[in-house]
Protein backbone atom coordinates (compact mmCIF):
# COMPACT_ATOMS: atom_id res chain seq x y z
CA UNK A 1 0.00 0.00 0.00
CA UNK A 2 2.73 2.45 1.01
CA UNK A 3 4.88 1.37 -1.93
CA UNK A 4 2.01 1.95 -4.37
CA UNK A 5 1.27 5.39 -2.91
CA UNK A 6 4.94 6.38 -3.12
CA UNK A 7 5.15 5.02 -6.65
CA UNK A 8 2.19 7.17 -7.77
CA UNK A 9 3.63 10.24 -6.03
CA UNK A 10 7.07 9.65 -7.55
CA UNK A 11 5.54 9.18 -11.00
CA UNK A 12 4.00 12.64 -10.80
CA UNK A 13 6.93 14.50 -9.23
CA UNK A 14 10.12 12.86 -10.51
CA UNK A 15 11.32 13.57 -14.05
CA UNK A 16 10.95 10.74 -16.55
CA UNK A 17 13.89 8.92 -18.02
CA UNK A 18 13.19 10.56 -21.38
CA UNK A 19 13.28 14.06 -19.88
CA UNK A 20 16.55 13.27 -18.13
CA UNK A 21 18.05 11.98 -21.39
CA UNK A 22 17.14 15.31 -23.02
CA UNK A 23 18.66 17.43 -20.24
CA UNK A 24 21.81 19.12 -21.56
CA UNK A 25 23.66 18.67 -18.26
CA UNK A 26 22.93 14.95 -18.01
CA UNK A 27 23.25 14.04 -21.69
CA UNK A 28 27.08 13.53 -21.56
CA UNK A 29 26.67 11.13 -18.62
CA UNK A 30 23.34 9.57 -19.67
CA UNK A 31 24.90 6.21 -20.56
CA UNK A 32 26.17 5.95 -16.95
CA UNK A 33 23.49 7.69 -14.89
CA UNK A 34 20.46 6.27 -16.64
CA UNK A 35 21.31 2.57 -16.35
CA UNK A 36 18.07 0.78 -15.45
CA UNK A 37 19.67 -0.98 -12.45
CA UNK A 38 20.29 2.39 -10.78
CA UNK A 39 16.58 3.27 -10.91
CA UNK A 40 15.06 -0.03 -9.74
CA UNK A 41 13.93 -0.48 -6.16
CA UNK A 42 15.52 -3.64 -4.78
CA UNK A 43 16.97 -4.95 -1.52
CA UNK A 44 20.51 -3.91 -2.36
CA UNK A 45 20.16 -0.57 -4.11
CA UNK A 46 17.62 1.04 -1.76
CA UNK A 47 19.65 0.68 1.49
CA UNK A 48 22.74 1.86 -0.40
CA UNK A 49 20.80 4.87 -1.69
CA UNK A 50 19.53 5.73 1.79
CA UNK A 51 22.98 5.44 3.35
CA UNK A 52 24.57 7.46 0.54
CA UNK A 53 21.92 10.16 0.70
CA UNK A 54 22.16 10.50 4.47
CA UNK A 55 25.97 10.59 4.39
CA UNK A 56 26.12 13.11 1.55
CA UNK A 57 23.35 15.27 3.00
CA UNK A 58 25.18 15.65 6.30
CA UNK A 59 28.83 15.65 5.19
CA UNK A 60 28.34 18.10 2.31
CA UNK A 61 26.27 21.11 3.37
CA UNK A 62 25.56 22.43 -0.14
CA UNK A 63 24.93 20.88 -3.58
CA UNK A 64 24.65 17.42 -2.05
CA UNK A 65 21.98 16.09 -4.46
CA UNK A 66 24.22 16.13 -7.59
CA UNK A 67 27.09 14.64 -5.59
CA UNK A 68 24.78 11.88 -4.30
CA UNK A 69 23.49 11.17 -7.82
CA UNK A 70 26.98 10.84 -9.28
CA UNK A 71 28.24 8.79 -6.35
CA UNK A 72 25.19 6.50 -6.61
CA UNK A 73 26.40 5.51 -10.07
CA UNK A 74 29.78 4.44 -8.67
CA UNK A 75 28.42 2.45 -5.68
CA UNK A 76 25.39 1.11 -7.63
CA UNK A 77 22.85 2.71 -5.31
CA UNK A 78 19.32 3.71 -6.24
CA UNK A 79 19.67 7.22 -7.69
CA UNK A 80 16.20 8.62 -6.80
CA UNK A 81 16.45 7.28 -3.24
CA UNK A 82 19.94 8.75 -2.80
CA UNK A 83 18.78 12.17 -4.04
CA UNK A 84 15.56 12.14 -2.01
CA UNK A 85 17.39 11.11 1.16
CA UNK A 86 19.77 14.06 0.90
CA UNK A 87 16.70 16.26 1.37
CA UNK A 88 16.54 15.16 5.02
CA UNK A 89 19.35 17.67 5.41
CA UNK A 90 17.67 21.05 5.17
CA UNK A 91 17.69 24.37 7.05
CA UNK A 92 15.38 22.93 9.72
CA UNK A 93 17.49 19.85 10.39
CA UNK A 94 20.76 21.81 10.31
CA UNK A 95 19.71 23.29 13.64
CA UNK A 96 20.26 19.76 15.01
CA UNK A 97 23.03 18.57 12.69
CA UNK A 98 25.53 21.39 13.34
CA UNK A 99 25.37 21.37 17.15
CA UNK A 100 25.63 17.57 17.17
CA UNK A 101 28.71 17.71 14.94
CA UNK A 102 30.24 20.32 17.21
CA UNK A 103 29.51 18.19 20.30
CA UNK A 104 31.12 15.18 18.60
CA UNK A 105 34.22 17.26 17.78
CA UNK A 106 34.45 18.51 21.34
CA UNK A 107 34.14 14.93 22.62
CA UNK A 108 36.99 13.89 20.33
CA UNK A 109 39.24 16.56 21.83
CA UNK A 110 38.84 19.39 19.34
CA UNK A 111 37.56 22.70 20.59
CA UNK A 112 34.71 24.44 18.85
CA UNK A 113 33.46 27.54 20.59
CA UNK A 114 29.75 26.87 21.12
CA UNK A 115 29.11 30.33 22.54
CA UNK A 116 30.34 31.96 19.32
CA UNK A 117 28.24 29.49 17.30
CA UNK A 118 25.11 30.22 19.36
CA UNK A 119 25.69 33.98 19.11
CA UNK A 120 25.92 33.75 15.31
CA UNK A 121 22.91 31.45 15.17
CA UNK A 122 20.66 33.73 17.25
CA UNK A 123 21.73 36.98 15.64
CA UNK A 124 21.28 38.03 12.07
CA UNK A 125 24.90 37.20 11.31
CA UNK A 126 26.17 38.04 7.87
CA UNK A 127 27.77 35.53 5.55
CA UNK A 128 31.12 37.20 6.29
CA UNK A 129 30.71 36.63 10.03
CA UNK A 130 29.89 32.95 9.45
CA UNK A 131 32.88 32.63 7.11
CA UNK A 132 35.12 34.21 9.74
CA UNK A 133 33.93 31.70 12.32
CA UNK A 134 34.45 28.78 9.92
CA UNK A 135 37.95 29.95 8.97
CA UNK A 136 38.99 29.88 12.60
CA UNK A 137 39.82 26.61 14.37
CA UNK A 138 36.18 25.69 14.03
CA UNK A 139 36.27 24.49 10.40
CA UNK A 140 38.47 21.38 10.82
CA UNK A 141 36.68 20.42 14.02
CA UNK A 142 33.27 20.96 12.43
CA UNK A 143 34.19 18.90 9.35
CA UNK A 144 35.44 16.06 11.53
CA UNK A 145 32.22 16.15 13.54
CA UNK A 146 30.12 16.20 10.36
CA UNK A 147 32.01 13.23 8.91
CA UNK A 148 31.62 11.18 12.10
CA UNK A 149 27.95 12.14 12.39
CA UNK A 150 27.34 11.36 8.70
CA UNK A 151 28.98 7.95 9.05
CA UNK A 152 26.91 7.04 12.10
CA UNK A 153 23.61 8.26 10.62
CA UNK A 154 24.32 6.56 7.26
CA UNK A 155 25.12 3.27 9.01
CA UNK A 156 21.90 3.44 10.99
CA UNK A 157 19.96 4.34 7.83
CA UNK A 158 21.48 1.43 5.92
CA UNK A 159 20.71 -1.03 8.70
CA UNK A 160 17.14 0.25 9.16
CA UNK A 161 16.46 0.14 5.41
CA UNK A 162 17.87 -3.38 5.03
CA UNK A 163 15.91 -4.60 8.05
CA UNK A 164 12.76 -2.81 6.86
CA UNK A 165 13.10 -4.33 3.38
CA UNK A 166 13.60 -7.80 4.85
CA UNK A 167 10.58 -7.38 7.16
CA UNK A 168 8.40 -6.10 4.31
CA UNK A 169 9.30 -9.07 2.08
CA UNK A 170 8.75 -11.51 4.98
CA UNK A 171 5.28 -10.09 5.62
CA UNK A 172 4.48 -10.21 1.93
CA UNK A 173 5.48 -13.89 1.78
CA UNK A 174 3.50 -14.67 4.91
CA UNK A 175 0.35 -13.05 3.46
CA UNK A 176 0.83 -14.95 0.21
CA UNK A 177 1.27 -18.21 2.13
CA UNK A 178 -1.93 -17.58 4.17
CA UNK A 179 -3.91 -16.88 0.98
CA UNK A 180 -2.75 -20.16 -0.59
CA UNK A 181 -3.32 -22.19 2.60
Amino acid sequence: MVAQTFSRWAGKHFPTREKLEQNRWIRPFAHLVLKPDLWRFNRRSVPRGIALGLFTGIAIPFAHSPVAALTAVVVRANVPVAIATTWTSNPLTWALIFPTAIAISNTLGFHVDMTAFRALLHSDASLGQWAGWLLSKAAPALMLGLLVEATIVASIGYGAAALGWRTWIGQKRKRRHHRKG
